[in-house]
């Protein structure tokens, strides 16, 4: 996606060989606009998937996951990294491993959100070592539910967690590739 690339080079920032910050369109203030576009181009990917859910994990899956719900005409359901007073207590939980925090959390999905019948579509902002979507298509698996696909964003090619999904026969579909990271410049597949 050309203009998801464009937009990377113009307003992204390296912070180093391996983080990239696109706080101000993607996972801190939202182009509600371009994010539209994003959802429009995942559900020309997946449209011949018969995606009943599309699922990510808050906060900063949300928007691009909400608007290729929106988009295919579907749900959209989050996996909590919280448990709040009012959570149902029969959940699916997972625990996922932070590339950015550093840490080790618990993921958690009512369950009568996800359905046995579901096709399931996975979407974030990012994939780095594949952590995050895996935890999510754990999740799908324990609901008997169908993982029809996985959507990223962005993906860091020079990590892990494509290869890792793609060797497991998951589909995976990256908006933008990023082969490497140089000082202030981003270098895509």
């Amino acid at each position: 996606m050309e203009t998801l690339r464009e937009k990377i080079r113009q307003e992204g920032e390296v912070v180093s060989s391996s983080i990239l910050k696109v706080d101000s369109f993607l996972n801190h203030q939202i182009d509600a606009g371009f994010m539209m576009e994003i959802g429009k181009e995942f559900a020309r990917r997946f449209q011949d998937e018969k995606i009943t859910k599309v699922m990510t994990i808050e906060a900063s899956g949300i928007a691009p996951a909400l608007s290729t719900a929106a988009v295919l005409g579907v749900p959209m359901v989050f996996a909590k990294k919280t448990t709040a007073a009012t959570m149902d207590t029969d959940v699916y939980v997972e625990q996922v491993e932070s590339f950015t925090r550093g840490t080790t959390y618990d993921i958690k999905v009512a369950k009568k959100f996800l359905n046995q019948g579901d096709r399931v579509l996975i979407i974030d902002d990012f994939l780095a070592y594949g952590h995050a979507a895996l935890g999510l298509a754990k999740i799908v698996r324990k609901s008997g539910a169908q993982l029809a696909g996985i959507g990223a964003v962005i993906e860091k090619g020079f990590q892990s967690g494509g290869k890792l999904l793609r060797d497991r026969g998951i589909r995976t579909e990256s908006l933008a590739i990023v082969e490497r990271m140089e000082e202030k410049e981003v270098i895509f597949k």
